[in-house]
């Protein structure tokens, strides 16, 4: 299911609990019930793209399976020049008088690395599995 649809879908379930549950320990009980099948269809969503990924690594193409790989060095390194390496260089133009290099968009690397290990979607799995605290 598309991720904007989501919203709108749990909204229109709500309006109907609203309409056919006037007693709010039945409304209450059935919006529990409508945000559980919410939750189990953004759990398929991902054990479906787990599995993509793991059938676009085991792939024999670079092109198909190289991707990841490509992106996860390309921002680690990016990351190591934009942490360590730029300072060390702009010390280094300084103490010699060279133009200071340029700087990189920490922002976004960290944004795209995070994204590539998915480290955005582990406060939901917690909350799935029940380790919310």
């Amino acid at each position: 299911m598309n991720p904007l649809l989501l919203g709108s879908v749990f909204e229109l379930g709500e309006k109907i609990i609203d309409r056919l549950f006037p007693d709010p320990a039945q409304k209450a009980q059935a919006e529990l019930e409508l945000l559980k099948l919410t939750q189990s269809g953004d759990l398929q969503t991902t054990l479906a793209q787990l599995e993509i990924n793991a059938k676009e690594a085991a792939h024999p193409s670079v092109f198909v399976a190289g991707w990841r790989p490509f992106v996860g060095w390309s921002c680690g390194v990016g990351l190591v020049y934009a942490t360590v390496g730029h300072n060390l260089l702009v010390w280094l133009a300084q103490a010699k008088g060279w133009p200071a290099p340029p700087a990189v968009d920490a922002d976004l690397l960290v944004y795209t690395l995070g994204g590539l290990l998915g480290i955005g979607g582990l406060r939901t799995l917690e909350k799935v599995k029940g380790v919310s605290k």
